[in-house]
């Protein structure tokens, strides 16, 4: 009898095997809510602050003093400032990507920790960019720097290739990122432009 209750069926075991673990951005498209507060309409509307967060932080250090929200017919929102631009240059712990990539693409990775590039910021400090990027089907970032135009884009938290050089910027500078909220996670919900 006492065997009887120590034995377990084969599909109740419990060992190393049974732990999964989730890599890049798996973990928000799994549960959102730990990021965002969940996949109602206020946590959609949560993610423009986020992005939004980041313009901010430009502004109040000084760097922009111009930040646009335009929501779009398909329902996309484009957050744009004349800031410095994230950088795109290679990140020196993956050199195999851009800094713009990494921020995108990483939890926990921005330029708020040190205390050297912001005074103060707001947001998810390194977690806001990367989970908008994983909760929308849509991301492309646009970066106006030296006189040039980059772009990158991602779904679902994949980048989708390389940032690359599209164009000439001769007068125009700053970050513009433009996203379509995933709607395997909101379902129907949509942009309100009295919330926004």
């Amino acid at each position: 009898m006492a065997n009887d209750l120590l034995s377990t069926p084969a599909d109740e075991i419990y060992d190393a095997s049974s732990i999964e673990v989730l890599e890049g951005l798996e973990p928000v498209r799994q549960r959102p809510g730990m990021y965002i507060g969940g996949t109602d309409e206020r946590a959609l509307h949560h993610m423009v602050a986020e992005i939004l967060d980041n313009s901010m932080d430009e502004a109040v250090a000084g760097h922009a003093n111009r930040i646009e929200v335009t929501l779009h017919a398909d329902y996309s929102v484009t957050i744009s400032d004349n800031g410095r631009g994230i950088p795109i240059d290679p990140h020196p712990k993956f050199p195999d990507k851009s800094a713009l990539e990494v921020i995108l693409c990483t939890l926990h990775a921005g330029g708020k920790f040190s205390g050297k590039a912001y005074q103060t910021s707001g947001g998810l400090h390194g977690v806001g960019s990367s989970v908008v990027n994983a909760l929308s089907d849509s991301l492309v970032v646009q970066v106006a720097k030296n006189k040039e135009l980059f772009e990158q884009r991602f779904s679902r938290g994949l980048p989708l290739g390389p940032v690359e050089k599209v164009g000439a910027a001769p007068n125009k500078r700053g970050t513009f990122v433009t996203f379509h909220a995933d709607e395997q996670i909101f379902g129907s919900h949509r942009f309100k432009p009295k919330r926004l």
